[in-house]
């Protein structure tokens, strides 16, 4: 049958995944602008996380919602015997990488602490609690003993070779590790930061065992990551780390401090505070703003030898900010802030979520901002930004587009992602081999058979543009660690009015956020 054929038929059937029945180009999705002019965010924070599911690894659950997809990669780990099945593909390709994973459950805790309240009232908080749990999950087995952390399934340099659906995939399972003999901090100790974060997310849960085992297992790495200091830069093939290992040792110190609230890791924050350097982004290499921001909310509830974290965070909002005087991080002539031309929307979405919680800690202790160099920002004025990326990201910009596959009625069609561009193996359930893959899905300027609900691309390039092309993963591919923080960015933002309506006047407003 002709590819073309088979995409079409795939297209007319109801994918589920979001309930969403597919017409013209840009026809199909859910959600949009409402009456008041923003976009529904509710729509948006259920998409968010209904991505995750299209991203599983693993045999995969009855209540499947992504229904696109099937069991995959069941036998991950069986050449070392242990089970390193399930998990998360991170992004478009077959691969999982333990480091970002890692970070993802992190975010995706986060999200789940500082705004549970948010996502209940809009009805997801149990599959924001799944989605955490399918991660951690894969991080405990992934721990194999107390100097063992597997870090990636799959041979990177092979699975980018092939153009294959997970369901297909005949690519080498190779499996790597940081061991004592071979550490990398980084990796564990952001392996430790996600547990502790699931910890805090899932504990009043009712699985009082699975809670004990995340919490063992996150103060194990920790001991790990610390003990045995070692760059991961030195002992990774993909998604090696440039910055260092100390930021995500006070990064895992900070969530296990808010998770146990053992003396102990409070004396590791205060004590290596000097190694808290100044940032203008936050990533999965990059958690520096991360802990600053655990640990300013210490500083601002009374722990006064943190002092110096919460100067670095203001540093870190006065970088980002329009017209603070300190800016490091441009915005687009359409407003969103752009730190580079590559996968840009990841680093919007981490600052989002830090502004964010940034600006609601600030207000609940009373604070009256951050004082930049030319302006002094208002919690409500950092908010109001935040909520700007996310307006932009779900819509809200020159091309009237959203970023978020399935929400509006215009959005991306062909992403970088090789299970949604090639037909559900419940459509077409013959094997589609490496260069069938290649040769037949991958070139086409057809839309993608399978509507990957939720999935937010790379975005728009410096100037607003954006040329929806399956072939430049740079603004194409989703990842999941710009959906987790997305989740918490948008649950942000639906706490806000449809209309910011800020407490007190905001003289440069206009200028500050895009009018999209």
């Amino acid at each position: 049958m002709a590819a073309g054929m088979v995409a079409t038929m795939a297209l007319l059937t109801c994918l589920a995944a979001g309930g969403l029945v597919v017409g013209a180009e840009e026809d199909g999705g859910g959600g949009g602008l409402g009456r008041l002019g923003s976009p529904d965010y509710g729509d948006a924070l259920a998409k968010a996380i209904l991505f995750f599911e299209g991203q599983r690894s693993g045999r995969l659950p009855a209540n499947q919602r992504a229904t696109w997809r099937g069991d995959s990669a069941l036998t991950d780990g069986r050449e070392e015997n242990v089970n390193l099945t399930g998990g998360y593909y991170d992004a478009g390709d077959n691969v999982k990488f333990g480091y970002p994973m890692a970070f993802t459950v992190t975010l995706l805790g986060w999200s789940a602490v500082e705004y549970g309240a948010a996502v209940a009232a809009a009805g997801e908080l149990g599959n924001l609690r799944a989605a955490i749990r399918w991660g951690a999950d894969f991080l405990l087995r992934a721990h194999a003993s107390p100097t063992t952390l597997y870090t990636q399934v799959g041979d990177g340099n092979a699975d980018h070779q092939c153009w294959e659906r997970p369901e297909d995939m005949d690519t080498p399972r190779t499996l790597y590790k940081i061991t004592a003999d071979s550490p990398g901090s980084e990796a564990a100790a952001e392996a430790s930061a996600a547990l502790a974060a699931a910890y805090v997310a899932l504990k009043d849960d009712g699985d009082t065992a699975f809670s004990s085992r995340l919490l063992a297992a996150s103060r194990s790495l920790f001991d790990f990551a610390n003990n045995y200091r070692g760059s991961f830069q030195s002992s990774c093939p993909f998604y090696c780390s440039y910055s260092g290992f100390q930021d995500e040792l006070l990064w895992a110190s900070a969530w296990l401090f808010k998770a146990t609230r053992d003396a102990k890791y409070l004396d590791f924050l205060t004590n290596n505070q000097g190694s808290s350097n100044p940032v203008n982004e936050f990533s999965w290499d990059s958690k520096y703003a991360g802990a600053q921001m655990l640990a300013a909310q210490e500083y601002l509830g009374g722990r006064t030898q943190l002092a110096r974290y919460k100067d670095n965070l203001d540093s870190f909002v006065c970088a980002l900010m329009p017209n603070s005087g300190n800016v490091q991080i441009r915005t687009t002539p359409g407003g969103l802030l752009f730190t580079r031309d590559s996968v840009n929307l990841q680093y919007t979405t981490t600052a989002t979520l830090v502004l964010s919680i940034y600006s609601r800690v600030l207000k609940s202790s009373g604070s009256s901002g951050v004082r930049c160099s030319a302006a002094t920002f208002s919690p409500n004025q950092i908010s109001s930004f935040a909520t700007s990326q996310v307006d932009y990201i779900l819509g809200k910009n020159p091309l009237g587009m959203s970023y978020m596959v399935g929400f509006s009625t215009k959005f991306p069609r062909r992403i970088h992602h090789r299970g949604s561009s090639i037909p559900s193996i419940k459509v077409l359930s013959r094997k589609v081999t490496c260069k069938e893959g290649f040769s037949s899905w991958f070139p086409t300027s057809d839309p993608n058979p399978n509507i990957h609900v939720g999935a937010i691309v790379g975005g728009p390039d410096g100037n607003d543009q954006f040329s929806d092309n399956r072939g430049d993963s740079s603004h194409s591919e989703p990842a999941t660690y710009i959906n987790a923080a997305f989740v918490g960015a948008c649950a942000a933002a639906m706490g806000q009015k449809q209309v910011v309506k800020l407490e007190e006047p905001v003289d440069n407003l206009e200028s500050m956020v895009s009018t999209y």
